[in-house]
């Protein structure tokens, strides 16, 4: 059987060379650690310390503030400098807990963890989850105890595990299937204990055969687990592609995975998982992919949350010339960013700092009516449309056609010929349509 894959869709240059063969290298930060409130969707956190305070690792710094939020915890021992507004990855400001380094790294006594996780109810282990402070880890930070707590009335078929990490020059994923392949199958069968009856579906994309082979050894002889090889395809890792590639079935317009029998888990959320309830470790860290024509040597770093980003470009090599772009994530739906002095969070994918030749930025043209993002639009819309309606406010017919439905992939401005600005001005108009319904 052929490797499965979803309708339309591109096929950008992988870029993955830079780092793909890199080992996963551990980071330890040099200056102080910057922890921003805000690392998940929803209501940010708030402090429990202040300035003055002592802090040890493992310790809950921010308090989740209403039902869709998530606890941080330090990942340093230290003394808090400051409680500050500071730059996000997003290019806001918000507020952050300043620690400033002991370097010594001393343990909080609560991060006990247990190997009789068998023994434990679904609630009890989403409440390790929830306290953990995990969150997607993809890039949503969408708080994973709400993604594992469908309504009653919905039946979950399928536990799916994405490692199709689909998005050009990122491999944090990928290092992880090949060193960390007990973690990832661990953390899996910690969430189908939660759900009876499931099945896991680990779904990697082909261009990532090494990965498929290891993570097909470690679950050989798990009955209700298996690997489901993927086309290599652009945005074969969005939730639901890969759920119409794995199953058929299609997530309705408006609906969520569950709704079609599914739940879908990052890679380095479900290992986040099995070290928070085999380990007790709440999330501290996370892997990094550094990489980009203008880095000296990209690599992959295994990276304390609140670690500058400067720290990593600069334990990278630095720069080999003046970067044309720098992005936080991957090159298609990452944010580009005006500066490098901000903290890795949970969000952060990579850092991506690429050269003008990577990054030719073509004057925007008159749309030439071609219809190719149509023909590669994932989620089967009119991107040419849509841009139109953004340009003149239109709301109702953005709304009329679908536009709150775009997942942002950014692949129909790939394929423009005319390079029109399509991704952009379906995301702001997105932004200030959801903004007018919250007034």
């Amino acid at each position: 059987m052929g490797a499965l894959t979803f309708k339309r869709g591109i096929h950008p240059s992988h870029s993955k060379d830079f780092t793909e063969k890199k080992p996963i290298k551990i980071y330890t930060p040099k200056g102080d650690l910057v922890f921003p409130m805000q690392q998940h969707i929803g209501a940010p956190c708030k402090p429990l310390v202040k300035k003055g305070d002592t802090v040890l690792l493992g310790q809950k710094i921010g308090e989740a503030q209403g039902f869709v939020s998530s606890p941080i915890h330090s990942s340093i021992s230290g003394t808090v400098k400051a409680i500050q507004d500071v730059l996000h990855p997003n290019g806001s400001k918000v507020q952050a807990i300043v620690i400033e380094n002991d370097g010594q790294y001393t343990e909080i006594d609560t991060m006990i963890g247990r190997d009789d996780y068998k023994q434990l109810s679904k609630e009890e282990l989403l409440e390790i989850i929830k306290e953990a402070g995990i969150v997607g880890m993809g890039g949503a930070t969408f708080p994973t105890f709400i993604k594992l707590s469908p309504p009653p009335d919905k039946k979950i078929d399928y536990i799916m595990v994405n490692g199709a990490e689909c998005e050009p020059y990122l491999t944090s994923d990928h290092r992880i299937m090949l060193e960390e392949t007990d973690r990832v199958v661990k953390g899996l069968q910690i969430i189908l204990h939660m759900f009876p009856g499931a099945k896991g579906v680990i779904g990697i994309e082909d261009n990532k055969r090494d990965a498929i082979a290891a993570m097909e050894q470690a679950v050989e002889g798990i009955d209700n687990i298996s690997i489901a090889s993927l086309k290599t395809k652009y945005p074969q890792g969005a939730e639901k592609q890969l759920i119409y590639s794995i199953t058929k079935r299609e997530v309705p317009t408006g609906g969520l995975p569950a709704d079609v029998g599914c739940i879908v888990q990052n890679i380095d959320t479900v290992v986040a998982i099995h070290r928070a309830v085999l380990r007790g470790r709440p999330l501290m860290r996370r892997i990094v992919t550094v990489s980009g024509g203008a880095i000296k040597e990209p690599q992959n770093f295994k990276v304390r949350i609140g670690t500058s980003y400067r720290e990593l470009i600069e334990a990278a090599g630095g720069f080999t010339e003046e970067p044309s772009k720098v992005i936080s994530g991957g090159p298609m739906m990452g944010l580009a960013l005006f500066s490098i002095d901000v903290p890795v969070i949970k969000g952060s994918s990579s850092i991506l700092c690429l050269t003008k030749d990577e990054t030719k930025v073509m004057n925007e043209r008159n749309c030439i009516r071609c219809g190719k993002c149509v023909s590669i639009c994932p989620m089967n819309l009119l991107p040419a449309d849509l841009n139109k309606y953004a340009i003149h406010n239109e709301d109702d017919l953005f709304v009329q056609y679908k536009g709150m439905n775009c997942i942002e992939c950014g692949a129909c401005s790939y394929i423009c010929p005319s390079k029109r600005h399509l991704t952009h001005s379906i995301r702001t108009t997105k932004r200030t349509i959801m903004a007018k319904k919250k007034k």
